[in-house]
């Protein structure tokens, strides 16, 4: 019998794809300057159900559609609190380094996992550390991994989620 507290494999390769795609969007947001509620849309109407989801899959197992309503509230969330995570990663990022000096793709995955570290505390933390830590591996090959690693495991540490709080 499965444990219902546990997500369903279905769920969690859906919440990995909506992840990934809320990172694309973010990127997007900041290069072309479109809005909020334009970005969702055509995620909605032109990307969903055309990519496969992030993550292992057993051969023949059907790609997860990225959970739309999760996806939707990342976007949203960092939009409404960008101040707030910018602030938040701003003060875990290495000495002398400044949000300006990160790559457009790697402040769109911090903020993704600053915001779901502060606001979905029904995300245990060391499943958004391990999410956007892939996620920064599927974009880069050397040291932002671990970059993202850091910041995100010390934001954790000090939103009080690293103890269960």
């Amino acid at each position: 019998m499965s444990d219902p507290a546990k997500p369903s494999r279905k769920r969690a390769l859906s919440r990995s794809a909506a992840r990934l795609a809320a990172v694309q969007a973010l990127y997007q947001m900041d290069a072309t300057r479109i809005g909020l509620d334009e970005v969702i849309a055509e995620f909605g109407k032109y990307r969903f159900g055309l990519r496969d989801g992030l993550g292992d899959r057993a051969e023949g197992e059907v790609p997860a559609e990225p959970d739309e309503a999760f996806f939707a509230d990342l976007l949203r969330g960092v939009v409404r609190q960008q101040d707030e995570v910018d602030g938040l990663i701003s003060g875990h990022l290495p000495e002398g380094w400044r949000l300006s000096r990160l790559d457009s793709t790697l402040l769109a995955i911090l903020r993704a996992g600053t915001y779901e570290l502060i606001a979905r505390r029904d995300v245990p933390f060391k499943v958004v550390i391990n999410e956007y830590v892939d996620i920064t591996h599927a974009f880069f090959a050397g040291e932002e991994p671990g970059l993202v690693n850091g910041i995100l495991d010390r934001l954790a540490h000090e939103l009080g989620r690293a103890h269960g709080k």
